[in-house]
């Protein structure tokens, strides 16, 4: 397995980042890859998962290991497939999804695409007891930075995108839009918060 990969991270895509190791681009599937933002044109280190079937060879990317630890272990749930895992791990807070395991609650589980009261049950039955540890200690997230107006419509359009990759429908995509118009924040920032409003 890839551990990790070390480099110059050179582009951020709505599903992906690209990290430039000796000359070769590594790209890595992110739940979010505008948290990586702050990050572009710099030399980072991030942790991986070598995700290998007989149809498709992906390389999934994450600000840590631990992110990475809960990303394997929703993999192992039936049901759920890299997408869905990274579609958990979007709003950027593995202890919420920890919680919700830890507390039986199917209600908040449910409210990921691609994610019924079937899988969210199967969810439950194989990971409670064994996310607890994602409790004590969180994810670190970065900063909220402004933007200028143009910078922000961009912004704004760029974390649609992304929330799109993840699976969310045009109408929540719709309905989040209106609310965040005009907030001056960067992508990262609006598809954290876009997730927030979708998950309430």
């Amino acid at each position: 397995m890839i551990d990790y990969i070390k480099g110059t991270l050179v582009k951020i895509a709505p599903t992906y980042i690209v990290v430039d190791v000796g000359g070769v681009g590594y790209q890595a599937h992110c739940a979010n890859p505008y948290r990586f933002s702050q990050w572009l044109d710099t030399d980072v280190t991030i942790a991986t998962y070598h995700y290998v079937r007989e149809d498709s060879e992906r390389l999934f990317g994450f600000q840590t290991e631990m992110e990475r630890e809960l990303f394997e272990q929703l993999l192992n749930v039936s049901g759920i497939g890299p997408k869905g895992a990274l579609a958990l791990l979007a709003a950027g807070e593995p202890t919420e999804v920890a919680r919700a395991i830890e507390a039986e609650d199917e209600a908040f589980l449910v409210r990921f695409p691609g994610v019924g009261k079937k899988t969210a049950r199967q969810m439950i039955l194989d990971l409670k007891g064994k996310v607890s540890v994602f409790l004590e200690a969180g994810v670190p997230l970065p900063g909220e930075d402004a933007h200028t107006t143009a910078e922000t419509s961009e912004a704004l359009i760029d974390a649609l995108e992304a929330l799109r990759a993840l699976g969310y429908s045009e109408k929540e995509l719709k309905k989040v839009k209106k609310q965040l118009q005009g907030e001056g924040l960067s992508t990262e920032t609006y598809v954290r918060r876009a997730l927030q409003m979708m998950l309430k």
